[in-house]
């Protein structure tokens, strides 16, 4: 029995894997059909573990599934994007000033742990790996706020963006950019500078609500103009 769960999460996760990669990649555009039957085919398995994978994705934000038609590429419009960045900025921000008076040293230490972790993955170019990693930088400090309600307002909202957040990170430069940016919000933690610190949070929010996604577009794009801009920014 143990086997066959194994077997069965295994396909699970390879399935969950080729539609965020096909999605990603652009192989799979906004508002087209992944189809169940080329899945099972392709896997060589029946339809339920196909199923379980489109409702995981669908709260991830990566597939809209309708009923009787099935599962298509979610279209997320600029202001869907908007009003998600508008909200994590508030949210995230709050935390930050709270958990900047509950941190201790040895969460500290971990935080910079994690960065420099990230460091690594973003010397290495693993896009995958640091993007897991990047949400336990976050993970932590909204933990440390010690608000279960909050929490878990931000762990919902954030996972049903994921898609965007994923393409942020993987902008030419961004993962290094990113690493700087944590650097400095440790900083103010550790200074116990609660202004500074949900200053520097909210900003990188509120700015990816405005560069990350164009008018038509059903994919994350950013102007030259506003790449260099983005860089600068965790978003």
């Amino acid at each position: 029995m143990k086997k066959t769960m194994e077997k069965h999460l295994t396909l699970r996760e390879k399935i969950l894997e080729t539609i965020r990669d096909a999605i990603m990649t652009g192989s799979l555009k906004p508002g087209e059909k992944v189809a169940e039957p080329d899945l099972a085919e392709r896997f060589g398995i029946s339809r339920t573990p196909i199923r379980e994978a489109f409702r995981q994705l669908e709260s991830e934000g990566y597939l809209t599934v309708i009923p009787r038609k099935g599962a298509v590429v979610t279209s997320f419009s600029p202001r869907d994007v908007e009003e998600f960045y508008a909200i994590k900025s508030i949210l995230e921000g709050y935390a930050a000033r709270r958990a900047c008076e509950k941190l201790s040293g040895k969460d500290l230490d971990k935080l910079n742990a994690i960065n420099d972790k990230l460091r690594h993955l973003a010397d290495d170019g693993d896009i995958k790996h640091f993007f897991r990693v990047h949400a336990d930088f976050h993970d932590l400090f909204l933990k440390a706020a010690d608000n279960d309600k909050l929490n878990e307002l931000v762990s919902n909202l954030v996972r049903k963006f994921q898609r965007l957040r994923f393409a942020s990170l993987s902008l030419p430069g961004r993962m290094h950019v990113s690493v700087q940016e944590h650097d400095k919000i440790i900083e103010a933690f550790r200074a116990r500078n609660a202004d500074l610190a949900e200053t520097l949070v909210r900003k990188n929010a509120e700015y990816g609500g405005r560069v990350l996604m164009e008018e038509g577009e059903g994919r994350p794009v950013l102007k030259p103009a506003d790449r260099a801009m983005a860089l600068q920014l965790d978003l």
